[in-house]
């Protein structure tokens, strides 16, 4: 295989599952370059005094900063935070870099899948995942298992790149699962997951979609449904 080939192989595998020294360097680059994405889908939640708020595939960690501060806010000292992520070097470096949170409890972090979060049911108010989807292959399955742990009227902000320029993309060849927004939104419909509000940060080739989906007050599904 040639060399740019096998860098673009490293970087997707990365891109997925940070690892080692390598995976902490793609999460600083992570940070820079999602941030305007996640201040926008944070504000899109409405934030109450004592939520609970969580961010599903937390990467970087920059999502548990803004959740963090958007409880500060409106509950000083109150809510609590989740981070919820597969890679071991990106839950130490969030261990290390919210250290204080940690430690007076109002942010707790979590080794684990969207698929299999180890929360109870209908105890979150509100999360956020933002560019997770392109790893999870069987995305209803997560959805359904996000609707489980969200409160009934409880809120989820999907965050993706815009699908026809990522299929662009040599990196996202490499093991991306790429849908169209629309194949998306049925997922989440699907999950008992209504779609409320369609937000787009960014122009052109960067926009980032945002899809704001509101958890039904029908029955929430156990984790042995």
């Amino acid at each position: 295989m040639p060399p740019p080939e096998r860098a673009t192989r490293a970087l997707a595998r990365q891109l997925g599952h940070p690892r080692g020294p390598f995976g902490r360097l793609v999460g600083r680059v992570l940070n820079r370059r999602n941030a305007p994405a996640l201040r926008a889908a944070v504000a899109a939640l409405p934030v109450r005094p004592g939520d609970v708020l969580a961010d599903l595939g937390f990467g970087g960690g920059v999502g548990l900063e803004l959740l963090l501060g958007r409880l500060e806010e409106v509950d000083p000292g109150g809510g609590r935070v989740h981070g919820v992520d597969v890679s071991e070097t990106m839950l130490a470096a969030a261990s290390r870099r919210f250290a204080r949170q940690v430690a007076d409890g109002r942010l707790q972090l979590h080794l684990a899948p969207v698929e299999a979060l180890p929360l109870a049911d209908s105890s979150v108010d509100a999360a956020i995942t933002l560019n997770t989807i392109y790893f999870l292959p069987d995305l209803p399955a997560a959805f359904r298992e996000v609707h489980r742990v969200l409160r009934p009227g409880g809120r989820l902000v999907v965050g993706l790149g815009d699908p026809e320029a990522m299929s662009r993309m040599a990196v996202t060849r490499e093991g991306f699962r790429i849908r169209p927004v629309d194949d998306v939104v049925d997922a989440l419909g699907a999950a008992g997951l209504v779609l409320a509000e369609h937000r787009r940060v960014g122009e052109g080739e960067e926009v980032v979609h945002l899809l704001v989906a509101v958890s039904d007050a029908g029955d929430q599904p156990s984790r042995s449904s």
